[in-house]
């Protein structure tokens, strides 16, 4: 019971604006979208087998980014080597690209360099070598930076900008590299993972489909080097990609390596990792980072983890094909062809369907919701192989047309298939044509590649209460379908609050909480006041009944392995006001100064903010530009290095163990498994299994407002949250929580007098 504390309130339902008061004896609490709409159940098995043919049949597009030398004159640049270091703490991953630029021109040029980062990655470091001596970036308000740029170069000094060209693509220019010369360059970015059902994916993104002269070839040396410490246990890990390429090292269940060195490599094909992990229960994980006199930053991942009863009722399925002329592209509508044959395969007897394909108008096939039979499978077919793609892209119009099919006894499912390359004056009334969905109505988006709108495709699932898809040509496809295929089968929760109290939680990074689906993990970002003890509230609808669970963490004083947090909250925050720009219609001053006030004081980049790179502190000084990240890279450092630091010590641990037995000391014979050793940010087996490696989840679970069976879960985010979602209306739901050891001046807090219910 929560009494007589002063805490923040923070209440966001539709049609809110975003507010924060004092407000006493009220906790935090954050909502979700309401929504009384039914789950879909074969959509999932859908959704998995198309996203499957969509990479079987996909090819590849281009290469890991166009290098060229601008200023039009041409020329020729080379990409001498190229050194990627990835390193996973719990789930948030760290990328550090090394690379050399060669000018193999007998004149200076201005170096142009087009890449492309992961979904949901915020670029938050640039430096240049310049004159023997590492030089830090700093961001500073897009315009005023491409100034400076402009200013050097008329001096031939060594200035270099970082820019975000779009939502898919960022562009690097440094100037001048001198005939014969290399150019060292160095960016940094920091993303959460992509968990689902206790599988991360990392994808490290070379194709690109941008225009120009493409040498999808290193000249060099490039490799990659994965470093994954969990404190979940890893189980396997694996590269779908480039399975004959990688040397995965698993030194402990906690710690795994994976790396990669391609001589004169092809650089043509995405880098994709997979880890699983195993935990008995799932739960609730919280990441901290708190410097001395400042508010703190956290992170919260929620993810339900229980097996349910599949539900056998029929469904309606809207399928939105896009064939505006951008789908002609990395052979977009030829993918989407496949996938809608996926999607119908797939249907049940009681399922009805309709195609319908859009670029300014929408064109329906049938007029009417058919049933699966094998002679309207095959006219949707030959509807969609007449089509070619041309034309610009009104999705607006294709959605409004795809709810007047909704019937008042069956649940409606739109499946976009689309790039999502909707002219920007439409947005906002998309946007707004989502709201007007009629109860009962979901929507799910898919896109392929990394030349997909990913943020309004992923604003639009999230608003209509459904799920968006982003796939890589080199994933595992297999493994994607039946993710899809679980999550979908099962209910989900919907009205989703979550109230915090205790520790002043203020500035939540987003305004709303999606719903939540099986195996796909929830992560809250935020603030808080005071270190101390918090409780955390969990309600959420859970197939028309009610569902309510109150978890125990403390929030440490002091936290400084975790600064990359920080950044995440701001990029979340950037991406929370970038959704509000676009239902603006991209015109509203007052939120792009928030944009660049939050890019400047965090180091970064988006379409509002570059980073500039100057060749000494005295250039700095003269433009008036605060050294923020330099001074923040200072701690993001040393906290890399000291995780770097651990992970060499379970790497010689590991190697000492190998040899000749008889040869080994006795001493280290008798050396117990790091596994089994309660070390610092790790956790101890359950108390009632002592034999065990598995962690104990912790935390103080409070009462279930719904009686009914306790279920074995399955794992989540980050260190997952969760869940379980009970079978039928009348069954139960029990969650497990977890806590991650928070450090705080005294030391590792553990509490292990807590059992998993």
């Amino acid at each position: 019971m929560l009494k007589n504390s002063l805490r923040t309130r923070f209440c966001v339902r539709p049609g809110d604006c975003y507010r924060l008061v004092r407000f006493p004896f009220n906790p935090l609490c954050f909502r979700s979208k309401p929504m009384s709409r039914t789950s879909p159940s074969r959509l999932l098995f859908s959704l998995g087998t198309a996203c499957c043919l969509l990479l079987a049949a996909g090819g590849t597009a281009s290469a890991a980014g166009l290098l060229v030398a601008d200023g039009g004159f041409g020329g020729k640049l080379e990409i001498r080597e190229q050194r990627v270091q990835v390193t996973i703490n719990n789930g948030v991953a760290v990328t550090q690209v090394d690379q050399v630029f060669f000018n193999t021109e007998n004149r200076i040029v201005e170096a142009l360099y087009t890449f492309p980062v992961p979904n949901g990655a915020s670029v938050s470091n640039f430096t240049m070598i310049i004159d023997g001596k590492e030089m830090i970036g700093e961001v500073v308000e897009k315009q005023r930076a491409r100034e400076i740029y402009e200013s050097y170069k008329q001096t031939r000094r060594d200035p270099g900008l970082l820019e975000q060209v779009d939502f898919k693509s960022f562009e690097l220019r440094v100037f001048p590299i001198a005939a014969g010369a290399e150019q060292h360059i160095s960016i940094t970015y920091a993303q959460p993972l992509d968990f689902d059902h206790n599988s991360a994916t990392y994808v490290y993104p070379l194709e690109t489909t941008t225009s120009g002269p493409v040498d999808a070839r290193t000249t060099g040396t490039f490799s990659l080097t994965l470093d994954v410490k969990s404190e979940i246990p890893i189980v396997a890990m694996a590269s779908p990609s480039h399975p004959d390429d990688f040397v995965i090292s698993e030194h402990t269940s906690k710690y795994s390596r994976a790396s990669l060195e391609l001589p004169q490599g092809d650089l043509s094909r995405d880098l994709v990792i997979h880890y699983q992990t195993e935990r008995p229960h799932t739960g609730l994980d919280l990441v901290t980072s708190k410097r001395p006199g400042e508010d703190g930053y956290f992170l919260l991942s929620l993810t339900a983890g229980k097996e349910l009863e599949a539900s056998e009722a029929g469904m309606d399925y809207i399928f939105l094909v896009d064939i505006s002329g951008s789908m002609a592209n990395d052979n977009k509508l030829n993918l989407s062809r496949t996938a809608v044959d996926g999607f119908l395969s797939s249907l049940g007897a009681e399922d009805r369907f309709e195609v319908l394909t859009f670029n300014s108008q929408p064109v329906p096939n049938f007029q009417e919701l058919c049933e699966a039979t094998p002679e309207a499978v095959l006219s949707a077919q030959e509807f969609l192989r007449s089509q070619r793609a041309r034309g610009g892209t009104v999705l607006r119009p294709a959605v409004l047309t795809a709810y007047k099919y909704k019937s008042s006894d069956r649940p409606l499912n739109v499946v976009i298939l689309s790039d999502g390359l909707t002219e920007v004056r439409e947005q906002a009334e998309l946007l707004a044509a989502i709201d007007q969905a009629p109860a009962g109505t979901r929507l799910f988006c898919i896109g392929i590649g990394n030349e997909t709108n990913r943020p309004l495709l992923q604003q639009l699932a999230e608003n209509a209460g459904g799920l968006a898809a982003f796939i890589s040509h080199q994933d595992d496809f297999g493994r994607q379908a039946e993710s899809f295929r679980r999550k979908l089968m099962r209910p989900v929760a919907t009205d989703l609050v979550i109230e915090i109290a205790g520790v002043g939680t203020h500035d939540m990074a987003s305004e709303r909480l999606p719903d939540l689906y099986y195996g796909a993990p929830i992560r809250l970002l935020g603030r808080y006041r005071q270190a101390g003890p918090a409780k955390i509230l969990v309600t959420a609808n859970v197939l028309g009944q009610p569902f309510r669970q109150e978890f125990s963490f403390d929030f440490p004083e002091i936290e400084a392995d975790n600064p990359e947090i920080e950044r995440m909250w701001a990029f979340q925050r950037t991406q929370t006001l970038m959704d509000r720009l676009r239902a603006a219609g991209g015109k509203d001053p007052q939120v792009i100064e928030e944009i660049v006030r939050l890019c400047e004081g965090y180091s970064i980049v988006s379409e509002y903010a570059s980073f500039i790179v100057l060749e000494n502190e005295g250039e700095y000084a003269r433009w008036r530009i605060e050294r923020r990240n330099a001074n923040r890279v200072v701690r993001d450092r040393a906290a890399r290095d000291r995780l770097r630091d651990e992970f060499q010590r379970l790497r010689d641990e590991s190697l000492a163990k190998i040899g000749p037995a008889k040869s080994a000391p006795p001493s280290e014979q008798a050396a117990p498994s790091v596994d089994a050793v309660s070390a610092p940010g790790m956790n101890v087996p359950l108390a009632n299994n002592a034999a065990s490696a598995l962690p104990q989840p912790q935390g103080t679970p409070g009462d279930f407002s719904m009686p009914g069976p306790n279920f074995d879960g399955g794992g989540g985010a980050i260190d997952p949250i969760s869940g379980a979602l009970a079978g039928g209306l009348a069954a139960a739901t029990a969650w497990a929580v977890r806590r991650r050891k928070t450090k705080t001046p005294g030391g590792t807090h553990d509490d292990h007098s807590q059992n998993v219910i």
